[in-house]
Protein backbone atom coordinates (compact mmCIF):
# COMPACT_ATOMS: atom_id res chain seq x y z
CA UNK A 1 0.00 0.00 0.00
CA UNK A 2 1.55 3.27 -1.45
CA UNK A 3 1.76 5.87 1.43
CA UNK A 4 0.31 9.19 0.77
CA UNK A 5 1.14 12.32 3.77
CA UNK A 6 -1.15 15.08 3.95
CA UNK A 7 0.36 18.18 5.91
CA UNK A 8 -1.91 20.64 7.22
CA UNK A 9 -0.65 23.71 7.24
CA UNK A 10 -3.53 26.36 6.54
CA UNK A 11 -4.02 28.51 9.66
CA UNK A 12 -2.90 31.61 10.53
CA UNK A 13 -1.66 31.32 14.26
CA UNK A 14 -2.73 34.60 15.85
CA UNK A 15 -1.22 33.81 19.28
CA UNK A 16 2.25 34.23 17.40
CA UNK A 17 1.21 37.77 17.28
CA UNK A 18 3.20 37.82 13.97
CA UNK A 19 2.63 38.91 10.73
CA UNK A 20 4.37 35.83 9.37
CA UNK A 21 2.33 32.74 8.84
CA UNK A 22 2.73 30.11 11.96
CA UNK A 23 4.22 27.60 10.42
CA UNK A 24 7.36 29.90 8.47
CA UNK A 25 8.37 30.40 12.34
CA UNK A 26 11.69 28.99 12.41
CA UNK A 27 13.23 26.11 15.04
CA UNK A 28 17.01 25.45 14.82
CA UNK A 29 17.32 28.10 11.73
CA UNK A 30 14.45 26.53 9.14
CA UNK A 31 10.50 27.06 9.14
CA UNK A 32 8.61 24.88 11.40
CA UNK A 33 6.77 23.02 8.37
CA UNK A 34 9.97 22.49 6.55
CA UNK A 35 10.95 20.08 9.44
CA UNK A 36 7.57 18.27 9.11
CA UNK A 37 8.74 18.44 5.39
CA UNK A 38 12.03 16.86 5.71
CA UNK A 39 10.70 13.76 8.13
CA UNK A 40 7.98 13.15 6.05
CA UNK A 41 10.51 13.09 2.76
CA UNK A 42 12.44 10.12 4.66
CA UNK A 43 9.78 7.92 4.88
CA UNK A 44 9.49 8.09 0.94
CA UNK A 45 6.26 8.45 0.04
CA UNK A 46 4.60 8.14 -3.50
CA UNK A 47 3.52 11.70 -2.46
CA UNK A 48 3.35 14.85 0.37
CA UNK A 49 0.00 17.10 0.14
CA UNK A 50 0.50 20.00 1.52
CA UNK A 51 -2.56 22.23 2.77
CA UNK A 52 -1.77 25.84 2.73
CA UNK A 53 -4.33 28.68 3.25
CA UNK A 54 -3.51 31.74 5.31
CA UNK A 55 -1.07 33.56 3.78
CA UNK A 56 -0.10 31.10 1.25
CA UNK A 57 2.44 32.72 -1.35
CA UNK A 58 4.68 33.67 1.87
CA UNK A 59 4.51 29.97 2.98
CA UNK A 60 4.90 28.61 -0.77
CA UNK A 61 8.15 31.04 -1.35
CA UNK A 62 9.36 29.70 1.94
CA UNK A 63 9.37 25.90 1.60
CA UNK A 64 10.63 23.50 -0.89
CA UNK A 65 10.45 19.87 -1.54
CA UNK A 66 10.83 18.00 -4.88
CA UNK A 67 7.76 15.77 -4.14
CA UNK A 68 5.36 18.64 -2.62
CA UNK A 69 1.35 18.73 -4.05
CA UNK A 70 0.33 22.30 -2.79
CA UNK A 71 -3.59 22.26 -2.03
CA UNK A 72 -5.31 25.55 -1.56
CA UNK A 73 -7.82 25.75 1.41
CA UNK A 74 -9.17 28.79 0.79
CA UNK A 75 -11.44 28.99 3.58
CA UNK A 76 -10.39 27.34 7.21
CA UNK A 77 -13.25 24.85 8.12
CA UNK A 78 -11.38 22.53 10.40
CA UNK A 79 -9.19 19.99 10.06
CA UNK A 80 -11.90 17.02 8.63
CA UNK A 81 -12.49 20.04 5.92
CA UNK A 82 -8.35 20.65 5.03
CA UNK A 83 -7.81 16.86 4.69
CA UNK A 84 -10.39 16.60 2.47
CA UNK A 85 -9.18 19.22 0.40
CA UNK A 86 -6.19 16.90 -0.23
CA UNK A 87 -8.08 13.62 -1.14
CA UNK A 88 -9.00 14.10 -4.92
CA UNK A 89 -5.76 13.93 -5.52
CA UNK A 90 -5.03 10.58 -3.64
CA UNK A 91 -5.85 7.16 -5.18
CA UNK A 92 -8.15 4.72 -2.68
CA UNK A 93 -5.87 2.25 -2.76
CA UNK A 94 -3.12 4.65 -0.75
CA UNK A 95 -2.26 4.88 2.90
CA UNK A 96 -2.93 8.38 4.41
CA UNK A 97 -0.80 9.95 7.01
CA UNK A 98 -2.06 13.05 8.59
CA UNK A 99 0.44 15.43 10.08
CA UNK A 100 0.80 18.79 10.62
CA UNK A 101 2.90 22.15 9.87
CA UNK A 102 3.10 23.69 13.73
CA UNK A 103 4.65 19.90 14.99
CA UNK A 104 8.01 19.78 13.69
CA UNK A 105 9.69 17.05 15.98
CA UNK A 106 7.91 14.33 15.60
CA UNK A 107 10.37 11.10 15.18
CA UNK A 108 11.18 9.11 11.98
CA UNK A 109 10.93 5.93 14.22
CA UNK A 110 7.69 7.06 15.89
CA UNK A 111 6.92 7.42 12.63
CA UNK A 112 7.64 4.69 11.13
CA UNK A 113 6.12 1.79 13.58
CA UNK A 114 2.95 4.42 13.32
CA UNK A 115 2.36 3.89 10.12
CA UNK A 116 3.64 -0.22 9.87
CA UNK A 117 0.91 -1.20 13.26
CA UNK A 118 -1.88 0.78 11.61
CA UNK A 119 -1.88 -0.59 8.05
CA UNK A 120 -5.33 -1.18 6.70
CA UNK A 121 -6.63 0.60 10.19
CA UNK A 122 -7.39 4.02 11.83
CA UNK A 123 -4.60 4.81 13.36
CA UNK A 124 -4.03 7.46 16.15
CA UNK A 125 -1.12 8.87 18.38
CA UNK A 126 -1.95 9.48 21.37
CA UNK A 127 -0.39 10.64 24.62
CA UNK A 128 -1.28 10.80 28.20
CA UNK A 129 -0.41 14.25 30.33
CA UNK A 130 -0.01 14.85 33.96
CA UNK A 131 -3.00 17.85 32.38
CA UNK A 132 -5.03 17.57 29.33
CA UNK A 133 -6.82 20.95 29.64
CA UNK A 134 -7.20 22.48 26.26
CA UNK A 135 -6.73 18.94 24.00
CA UNK A 136 -9.20 16.67 22.47
CA UNK A 137 -9.68 13.38 24.64
CA UNK A 138 -9.83 10.01 23.72
CA UNK A 139 -12.80 8.24 24.82
CA UNK A 140 -12.92 4.59 25.71
CA UNK A 141 -15.56 2.26 26.57
CA UNK A 142 -15.32 -0.40 29.49
CA UNK A 143 -13.27 -3.05 27.09
CA UNK A 144 -10.44 -0.01 26.62
CA UNK A 145 -11.86 0.40 22.89
CA UNK A 146 -11.52 3.76 21.20
CA UNK A 147 -15.16 4.97 20.94
CA UNK A 148 -15.11 8.66 20.25
CA UNK A 149 -12.36 11.80 20.02
CA UNK A 150 -14.31 14.65 22.51
CA UNK A 151 -12.41 18.02 21.78
CA UNK A 152 -12.22 20.33 25.39
CA UNK A 153 -15.15 22.90 24.42
CA UNK A 154 -17.30 19.57 23.64
CA UNK A 155 -16.38 17.78 26.67
CA UNK A 156 -19.15 17.04 29.89
CA UNK A 157 -17.28 16.89 33.35
CA UNK A 158 -16.87 13.35 33.43
CA UNK A 159 -14.69 13.85 30.14
CA UNK A 160 -12.29 16.53 30.95
CA UNK A 161 -10.93 13.92 33.87
CA UNK A 162 -9.21 11.80 30.85
CA UNK A 163 -5.36 12.50 31.21
CA UNK A 164 -5.20 10.78 27.70
CA UNK A 165 -5.27 12.99 24.69
CA UNK A 166 -5.34 13.01 21.16
CA UNK A 167 -2.29 14.25 19.42
CA UNK A 168 -3.79 14.86 16.10
CA UNK A 169 -1.92 13.08 13.63
CA UNK A 170 -3.54 10.09 12.31
CA UNK A 171 -3.58 7.75 9.71
CA UNK A 172 -6.03 5.47 7.71
CA UNK A 173 -6.80 4.32 4.57
CA UNK A 174 -7.58 6.65 1.77
CA UNK A 175 -10.94 4.79 0.39
CA UNK A 176 -12.55 5.06 4.16
CA UNK A 177 -11.70 8.62 4.61
CA UNK A 178 -13.30 9.73 1.44
CA UNK A 179 -16.43 8.08 2.81
CA UNK A 180 -16.17 9.79 5.94
CA UNK A 181 -15.19 13.62 5.32
CA UNK A 182 -18.38 14.03 3.41
CA UNK A 183 -20.26 13.42 6.42
CA UNK A 184 -18.74 14.95 8.79
CA UNK A 185 -20.62 18.03 10.89
CA UNK A 186 -19.95 21.24 12.18
CA UNK A 187 -22.71 21.33 14.68
CA UNK A 188 -19.91 22.04 17.59
CA UNK A 189 -18.47 24.88 19.64
CA UNK A 190 -16.13 25.80 16.68
CA UNK A 191 -18.04 25.37 14.05
CA UNK A 192 -15.50 23.23 12.48
CA UNK A 193 -15.77 20.37 10.35
CA UNK A 194 -13.29 18.14 12.71
CA UNK A 195 -11.16 15.39 11.65
CA UNK A 196 -11.51 13.40 14.61
CA UNK A 197 -15.41 13.13 14.29
CA UNK A 198 -14.28 10.08 12.23
CA UNK A 199 -13.05 8.03 15.03
CA UNK A 200 -17.01 7.58 15.70
CA UNK A 201 -17.85 7.01 12.62
CA UNK A 202 -15.25 3.63 12.40
CA UNK A 203 -16.30 2.22 15.52
CA UNK A 204 -19.61 2.00 13.43
CA UNK A 205 -18.39 0.54 10.41
CA UNK A 206 -16.49 -1.95 12.86
CA UNK A 207 -13.03 -0.22 11.16
CA UNK A 208 -10.51 -1.45 13.43
CA UNK A 209 -8.60 1.40 15.63
CA UNK A 210 -5.05 1.80 17.14
CA UNK A 211 -3.50 3.49 19.02
CA UNK A 212 0.52 4.40 19.82
CA UNK A 213 1.95 7.10 22.34
CA UNK A 214 5.53 8.18 21.45
CA UNK A 215 9.15 8.23 23.10
CA UNK A 216 8.85 11.63 23.82
CA UNK A 217 6.37 14.50 24.33
CA UNK A 218 8.11 16.84 22.50
CA UNK A 219 7.50 14.93 19.24
CA UNK A 220 3.58 15.56 19.42
CA UNK A 221 3.66 19.24 21.13
CA UNK A 222 2.51 21.90 18.44
CA UNK A 223 3.73 26.01 18.24
CA UNK A 224 1.03 27.52 19.24
CA UNK A 225 3.05 30.97 20.59
CA UNK A 226 6.56 31.70 21.44
CA UNK A 227 7.06 30.41 24.43
CA UNK A 228 6.39 26.95 23.08
CA UNK A 229 8.45 27.60 20.07
CA UNK A 230 11.39 28.72 22.51
CA UNK A 231 10.37 25.21 24.26
CA UNK A 232 10.74 23.11 21.59
CA UNK A 233 13.98 24.82 20.15
CA UNK A 234 15.60 23.64 23.61
CA UNK A 235 13.82 20.14 23.51
CA UNK A 236 15.22 20.15 19.64
CA UNK A 237 19.17 21.00 20.70
CA UNK A 238 19.20 18.87 23.50
CA UNK A 239 18.61 16.33 21.75
CA UNK A 240 21.16 17.10 19.24
CA UNK A 241 23.17 17.99 22.06
CA UNK A 242 22.87 14.53 23.83
CA UNK A 243 23.65 12.85 20.07
CA UNK A 244 26.94 14.75 19.65
CA UNK A 245 28.12 13.35 23.44
CA UNK A 246 27.03 9.75 22.47
CA UNK A 247 29.40 9.79 19.08
CA UNK A 248 32.54 11.15 21.20
CA UNK A 249 32.33 14.78 21.43
CA UNK A 250 32.73 16.93 24.72
CA UNK A 251 30.38 19.70 25.03
CA UNK A 252 31.46 22.26 27.91
CA UNK A 253 27.28 23.08 28.52
CA UNK A 254 24.50 21.10 26.91
CA UNK A 255 22.35 23.59 27.28
CA UNK A 256 24.37 26.18 25.56
CA UNK A 257 24.77 24.94 22.12
CA UNK A 258 22.37 25.93 19.02
CA UNK A 259 22.87 23.52 15.57
CA UNK A 260 20.95 25.22 12.74
CA UNK A 261 22.03 22.40 10.41
CA UNK A 262 24.16 19.29 10.17
CA UNK A 263 26.81 19.47 12.65
CA UNK A 264 29.51 16.37 12.10
CA UNK A 265 31.82 15.17 15.13
CA UNK A 266 35.01 12.51 14.74
CA UNK A 267 36.53 11.20 18.25
CA UNK A 268 37.54 13.54 20.96
CA UNK A 269 35.97 16.95 19.55
CA UNK A 270 35.14 19.87 22.17
CA UNK A 271 32.83 22.44 22.13
CA UNK A 272 32.51 25.21 24.64
CA UNK A 273 29.90 26.74 25.33
CA UNK A 274 27.50 29.74 23.19
CA UNK A 275 28.65 28.28 19.82
CA UNK A 276 26.49 28.42 16.74
CA UNK A 277 26.78 25.30 14.12
CA UNK A 278 24.90 26.66 10.62
CA UNK A 279 24.64 24.77 7.49
CA UNK A 280 26.79 21.91 7.40
CA UNK A 281 30.01 21.95 9.49
CA UNK A 282 32.52 18.71 9.95
CA UNK A 283 35.04 18.94 12.58
CA UNK A 284 37.60 15.98 12.51
CA UNK A 285 39.58 14.50 15.51
CA UNK A 286 40.74 16.28 18.40
CA UNK A 287 39.67 19.47 17.59
CA UNK A 288 38.93 22.05 20.00
CA UNK A 289 36.20 24.97 19.35
CA UNK A 290 36.66 27.86 22.22
CA UNK A 291 33.46 29.71 23.35
CA UNK A 292 31.07 31.78 21.23
CA UNK A 293 32.18 30.78 18.05
CA UNK A 294 30.45 30.48 15.06
CA UNK A 295 30.99 28.09 12.48
CA UNK A 296 28.47 28.04 8.97
CA UNK A 297 29.29 25.34 6.39
CA UNK A 298 33.04 25.49 7.31
CA UNK A 299 35.12 21.70 7.43
CA UNK A 300 38.07 21.89 10.39
CA UNK A 301 40.75 19.80 9.85
CA UNK A 302 42.22 16.85 13.06
CA UNK A 303 43.80 18.95 16.04
CA UNK A 304 42.73 22.28 14.73
CA UNK A 305 42.02 24.66 17.23
CA UNK A 306 39.71 27.29 17.18
CA UNK A 307 40.34 30.22 20.00
CA UNK A 308 37.08 32.48 21.49
CA UNK A 309 34.77 34.59 19.11
CA UNK A 310 35.76 33.19 15.88
CA UNK A 311 33.94 33.35 12.95
CA UNK A 312 34.07 30.77 10.02
CA UNK A 313 31.91 30.99 6.58
CA UNK A 314 32.29 28.50 4.30
CA UNK A 315 36.16 27.61 4.95
CA UNK A 316 37.44 25.00 4.54
CA UNK A 317 40.77 24.51 7.07
CA UNK A 318 43.19 21.68 7.13
CA UNK A 319 45.31 19.81 9.76
CA UNK A 320 46.83 21.65 13.00
CA UNK A 321 45.82 24.84 12.49
CA UNK A 322 45.49 27.64 14.62
CA UNK A 323 42.71 30.50 14.93
CA UNK A 324 41.64 33.51 16.47
CA UNK A 325 40.66 34.57 18.80
CA UNK A 326 38.41 37.14 17.29
CA UNK A 327 39.16 35.76 13.61
CA UNK A 328 36.74 36.01 10.66
CA UNK A 329 37.21 33.40 7.88
CA UNK A 330 34.61 34.06 4.87
CA UNK A 331 33.99 31.96 1.96
CA UNK A 332 36.59 30.86 -0.60
CA UNK A 333 38.99 30.67 2.45
CA UNK A 334 41.20 27.46 2.42
CA UNK A 335 44.24 26.80 5.11
CA UNK A 336 46.77 24.27 4.83
CA UNK A 337 48.24 21.80 7.48
CA UNK A 338 49.41 23.99 10.50
CA UNK A 339 48.49 27.25 9.17
CA UNK A 340 47.76 30.18 11.76
CA UNK A 341 45.45 33.02 11.70
CA UNK A 342 44.97 35.12 15.05
CA UNK A 343 43.24 37.76 16.20
CA UNK A 344 41.27 40.73 13.92
CA UNK A 345 41.86 39.16 11.31
CA UNK A 346 39.51 38.82 8.09
CA UNK A 347 40.66 36.49 5.15
CA UNK A 348 38.32 36.22 2.10
CA UNK A 349 38.72 33.77 -0.94
CA UNK A 350 42.36 33.16 -0.08
CA UNK A 351 44.44 29.88 0.22
CA UNK A 352 47.22 30.12 3.38
CA UNK A 353 49.89 27.91 3.09
CA UNK A 354 51.19 25.14 5.57
CA UNK A 355 53.21 26.43 8.20
CA UNK A 356 52.46 30.52 6.98
CA UNK A 357 50.95 32.85 9.94
CA UNK A 358 48.15 35.66 9.85
CA UNK A 359 48.79 36.51 13.57
CA UNK A 360 47.03 39.96 13.96
CA UNK A 361 45.26 43.16 12.52
CA UNK A 362 45.44 41.92 8.70
CA UNK A 363 42.79 41.45 6.12
CA UNK A 364 43.60 38.74 3.21
CA UNK A 365 41.37 38.81 0.42
CA UNK A 366 41.69 37.11 -3.06
CA UNK A 367 44.67 36.12 -2.65
CA UNK A 368 47.03 33.00 -2.87
CA UNK A 369 49.99 32.83 0.19
CA UNK A 370 53.00 29.81 -0.39
CA UNK A 371 54.69 27.95 2.57
CA UNK A 372 55.75 29.42 5.92
CA UNK A 373 54.88 33.24 4.79
CA UNK A 374 54.85 35.59 7.78
CA UNK A 375 52.10 38.46 7.31
CA UNK A 376 53.16 41.24 9.86
CA UNK A 377 50.86 43.13 12.09
CA UNK A 378 48.66 45.64 10.10
CA UNK A 379 48.99 44.12 6.42
CA UNK A 380 46.16 44.51 3.72
CA UNK A 381 45.76 43.05 0.34
CA UNK A 382 44.40 45.50 -1.65
CA UNK A 383 42.27 43.87 -3.98
CA UNK A 384 39.03 46.20 -4.67
CA UNK A 385 39.38 49.23 -6.93
CA UNK A 386 35.84 50.07 -7.16
CA UNK A 387 34.88 48.06 -9.49
CA UNK A 388 36.81 44.49 -9.83
CA UNK A 389 38.50 42.06 -7.93
CA UNK A 390 42.32 41.36 -8.13
CA UNK A 391 44.53 38.51 -6.96
CA UNK A 392 47.78 38.96 -4.98
CA UNK A 393 50.39 36.22 -5.12
CA UNK A 394 52.80 35.79 -2.40
CA UNK A 395 55.34 32.92 -3.01
CA UNK A 396 57.10 30.44 0.05
CA UNK A 397 58.84 31.96 2.81
CA UNK A 398 57.91 35.28 1.90
CA UNK A 399 58.44 38.20 5.44
CA UNK A 400 56.00 41.06 4.91
CA UNK A 401 56.78 43.56 7.64
CA UNK A 402 53.92 45.35 8.94
CA UNK A 403 51.41 48.10 8.09
CA UNK A 404 51.94 47.14 4.70
CA UNK A 405 49.84 47.22 1.75
CA UNK A 406 49.64 45.06 -1.13
CA UNK A 407 47.94 46.79 -4.15
CA UNK A 408 47.12 44.12 -7.01
CA UNK A 409 47.35 42.38 -8.72
CA UNK A 410 51.22 42.07 -7.84
CA UNK A 411 53.63 39.11 -7.15
CA UNK A 412 55.69 38.70 -4.39
CA UNK A 413 58.22 35.80 -5.18
CA UNK A 414 59.59 32.92 -3.16
CA UNK A 415 61.93 34.15 -0.02
CA UNK A 416 60.54 37.87 -0.56
CA UNK A 417 60.97 40.44 2.07
CA UNK A 418 59.01 43.81 2.10
CA UNK A 419 60.12 46.31 4.73
CA UNK A 420 57.44 47.42 7.34
CA UNK A 421 55.39 50.28 6.22
CA UNK A 422 55.38 49.97 2.72
CA UNK A 423 52.95 50.01 0.40
CA UNK A 424 53.76 47.74 -3.04
CA UNK A 425 52.04 48.58 -6.27
CA UNK A 426 54.37 46.36 -8.71
CA UNK A 427 56.22 42.29 -8.62
CA UNK A 428 58.76 41.67 -6.28
CA UNK A 429 61.46 39.03 -7.44
CA UNK A 430 62.38 35.89 -5.41
CA UNK A 431 64.85 37.16 -2.41
CA UNK A 432 64.18 40.62 -3.57
CA UNK A 433 63.85 43.22 -0.63
CA UNK A 434 61.48 45.81 -0.87
CA UNK A 435 60.68 49.44 0.60
CA UNK A 436 58.42 51.73 -0.09
CA UNK A 437 58.42 54.85 2.29
CA UNK A 438 58.49 58.02 2.47
CA UNK A 439 61.99 59.62 3.60
CA UNK A 440 62.12 60.80 7.23
CA UNK A 441 63.21 63.73 8.21
CA UNK A 442 64.28 64.45 12.44
CA UNK A 443 63.49 68.60 13.13
CA UNK A 444 65.35 69.79 15.99
CA UNK A 445 63.31 71.69 18.47
CA UNK A 446 60.20 71.15 17.64
CA UNK A 447 57.43 73.13 19.32
CA UNK A 448 54.21 71.75 19.94
CA UNK A 449 51.14 73.36 19.00
CA UNK A 450 49.11 74.54 22.08
CA UNK A 451 45.52 75.63 22.70
CA UNK A 452 44.38 78.69 21.97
Amino acid sequence: MELHVVILAAGQGTRMKSALPKVMHQLAHKPLAQHVIDTASRLEPAKIHLVYGHQGELVKQGLSGENLSWVNQGQQLGTGHAVDQALPSIPDSAQVLVLYGDVPLTGMATLKNFIAESSGKLGILSISLPDATGYGRIVRNSAGRVQAIVEEKDANPQQKTIREINTGIMTAPAALLKSWLPELSNANAQGEYYLTDIVAMAVTDKVDIFTMEPANTYEVEGVNNRIQLAALERAYQTTKANELMVAGASLADPGRIDIRGRLETDQDVFIDVNCVFEGHVILGKNVIIGPNCVLKNCRIGDGTTLEAFSHLDGSDLGKNTAIGPFTRLRPGTELADKAKVGNFVEIKKARIGEGSKVNHLSYVGDAKVGKQVNVGAGTITCNYDGANKFVTEIGDQVFVGSNTALVAPVKLGNGATIGAGSTINRNVESDQLAISRAKQRNIDNWQRPKKS
